[in-house]
């Protein structure tokens, strides 16, 4: 839901504030510390930022479908969201956005909104084998992996990020040629994980590709997100696998357990494979 600027909200709140515009929709002030390099801004920020508008005319809480086209890469500044609702009920309801900056429109997302609850799952996938977050690796930047620092990527900054060593040999020069990903997660301001943290956690991996030692950007062009459960408070564990890697594209799917072991958000993305 919008949020009024304070000084007691966290980064991650405050960076994907909304606030409504005389035209009727919402504006937003993109912080430059969520890119991914260059000044990009990492797609599963903008997908918090976008749900945040959604919630803001749904009768319900919570995203728990999200389907986003990067029409292209999006910069930090300005922008404004142009909000379409549509078809409400008392479990559901639909909404359009289009975020857009000053040159134009850059990402199109429909939000499903409702109620997530606790209840427990009749089947679900277990959490995988990892080690626990002190005997991964450090993905901060300035931590050294392979003898180099890790690059100061805004995004790892604000995303504490500890790597499976079993699917981290690409950052020690030596990748698997399995194009899968592990890491524990969570916020670096000590806010705790939710819907919305997740819609970001879901974006936040290396990309697969780097794993068959394709390294570089791979922007992503399309990304369905859905939200099972409300996570529990401490580390989220993700897992990012990609099936096909041909033709210059990349597709990764993405499983979140919480720090019960409980699956809480499944992602299914298309990317350009790095060049």
């Amino acid at each position: 839901m919008p949020q009024n600027d304070a000084q007691d909200l966290s980064e991650f709140d405050a960076a994907t504030t909304v606030r409504r515009s005389e035209g009727g929709g919402f504006v937003a002030d993109l912080h430059p510390g969520w890119d991914v390099g260059s000044g990009i801004l990492n797609g599963g920020y903008l997908l918090a930022v976008t749900a945040r508008a959604a919630l803001a005319g749904s009768p319900h809480p919570h995203p728990v479908a999200v389907s986003a086209s990067y029409l292209r890469a999006t910069p930090p500044g300005p922008a404004s969201l142009a909000v379409t609702p549509g078809p409400a009920g008392r479990t559901l309801a639909h909404t359009g956005v289009v975020l857009s900056g000053p040159a134009g429109p850059t990402l199109s997302v429909q939000v499903t909104t409702a109620a997530l609850g606790d209840d427990a799952p009749l089947r679900s996938v277990p959490m995988p084998d990892v080690p626990p977050v002190d005997e991964c690796m450090d993905a901060a930047p300035g931590a050294e992996m392979g003898g180099h620092p890790v690059p100061a990527v805004g995004l790892r900054h604000r995303v504490e990020t500890r790597l499976d060593p079993a699917t981290a040999g690409w950052a020690l020069g030596n990748p698997s040629g399995e194009p899968v990903m592990r890491a524990w997660l969570r916020l670096a301001d000590g806010r705790e994980p939710d819907p919305l943290a997740l819609l970001l956690f879901a974006d936040v991996l290396p990309p697969t590709s780097w794993s068959m030692g394709l390294m570089g950007w791979a922007p992503t062009v399309q990304l369905q997100v859905l939200v099972r459960a409300l996570p529990a408070p401490g580390w989220c564990l993700a897992e990012a696998r990609a099936n096909e890697v041909a033709g210059g594209w990349l597709d990764e799917e993405y499983r979140i357990w919480d720090s019960t072991g409980r699956l809480v958000a499944q992602s299914r993305q298309l990317a350009r494979a790095p060049r």
